[in-house]
């Protein structure tokens, strides 16, 4: 092509890409289509211009531009579907409050929260995550939230003073200007007056200009500040070593309670026998009397229960547990239960991954109690399987 010809067509592009809705042109200088809402492109604008073709059935653009038809997504297990997919709008899925619908493995996600110095720009739902943008200048955010945008910083009036500028992630912090520190007190005379001897001429004295004038200390009262502060901090570090002691030795009671009665009930052949069938042991007043308890009869089914069915008590205490399990926690139960790594780091974006790891495990088929407390029996976590399958009629579960 002519070289004049080419420099004529640059400028043209330029002159006209603000009324170019595309920003793109084809090889002689036309303005690329778009595609409107519920049609994909189909050749890419180059020699000729858009060639745009209706999204078919399982596909959909949500609107104008230059890109593809998408596929519709497909709700998880279990979970409604509120609409369904149509040419401009993808599957509508009731992933609840807090979650919104991962389409590249179809799974119900928790949302993100933007930090500090951050402010939502759209909310989570339908449309997919959490979007956050920083805080410009003007605007802060002090918390992590998954709904507040940037805040308006705060205007110092004319009787207060700024004694910090506001930040991305802190408020502008103002002070009276009457708060008069160094001033003298209300209702004090002047100085005192140093004692006057006959025959002796004392001079006045006046301070020099710009000195600040200090109130007479009380001696009596100031020297008891520093006792009282002294005190004050013995009784609060008496008070903090006797809570941790409290604790400490209430965990370790626990501890050994719980190796006492993991080896009477392993000693005992009736308790094994149990163990083998149902995954579950009677207590010991059970095994000496010889007979069956009430409480045996109905836990003999314990593996059959679905744990979707358990008191939603006993799901809160199973939840916290594995929350401040560590390494034993709630990621090695996931892993256990056949999860994958990167489906486990979804769920730990949430504020309460376990209750999203455990109500997701839920929702599928076979997801009784025998399986999770096999699942936790094999990442060493007896405490859960405890906490799990007790109950008030004397059945214990080591």
């Amino acid at each position: 092509m002519n070289p004049f010809a080419i420099c004529a067509l640059l400028l043209l592009k330029v002159a006209l890409g603000d009324a170019c809705a595309s920003g793109r042109f084809t090889e002689s200088g036309q303005c690329c289509s778009v595609c409107l809402a519920g049609f994909g492109v189909e050749e890419e604008c180059g020699k000729q211009d858009t060639k745009c073709t209706r999204c078919p059935k399982g596909t959909f653009s949500p609107s104008e531009g230059l890109s593809p038809c998408l596929p519709c997504a497909r709700c998880p297990h279990s979970i409604p579907e509120l609409e369904s997919c149509s040419a401009t709008k993808d599957t509508h899925c009731d992933c609840g409050n807090g979650f919104y619908l991962l389409r590249t493995h179809s799974l119900c996600t928790p949302c993100s929260l933007c930090g500090r110095g951050e402010g939502v720009i759209r909310l989570c739902g339908r449309h997919g995550d959490t979007q956050c943008q920083e805080c410009g200048p003007g605007n802060f955010s002090e918390e992590q939230s998954a709904t507040k945008p940037c805040q308006v910083c705060l205007q110092c009036s004319e009787s207060e003073v700024e004694i910090r500028g506001c930040q991305p992630m802190f408020d502008t912090l103002c002070m009276d200007k009457k708060l008069h520190i160094l001033s003298r007190p209300s209702g004090s005379d002047g100085p005192h007056e140093a004692p006057h001897r006959p025959g002796v001429d004392v001079e006045e004295v006046s301070p020099a200009p710009g000195t600040p004038k200090f109130p007479p200390q009380d001696e009596g009262g100031s020297s008891n500040i520093p006792a009282y502060v002294s005190v004050l901090a013995a009784v609060v570090l008496g008070l903090l070593l006797y809570v941790a002691y409290k604790c400490w030795n209430s965990c370790k009671q626990k501890k050994a309670l719980s190796k006492a009665r993991a080896a009477e009930l392993a000693a005992s052949p009736e308790g094994e026998k149990l163990q083998s069938d149902s995954g579950v042991f009677l207590d010991s007043h059970s095994l000496q009397d010889g007979q069956p308890s009430k409480g045996a009869k109905r836990d003999s089914k314990l593996d059959n229960r679905l744990y979707i069915n358990l008191a939603p008590h006993r799901q809160e205490e199973v939840e916290n547990l594995l929350q401040e399990g560590g390494g034993r926690g709630w990621k090695a139960l996931g892993a256990a239960l056949g999860y994958e790594s990167e489906q486990l780091d979804l769920f730990g974006r949430g504020e309460a991954p376990s209750h999203t790891l455990l109500s997701h495990w839920a929702q599928k088929e076979g997801a009784t109690l025998g399986l999770l407390s096999s699942a936790l029996s094999r990442i060493d976590r007896s405490d859960v399987v405890t906490a799990l399958t007790c109950s008030a009629q004397g059945v214990s579960v080591v």
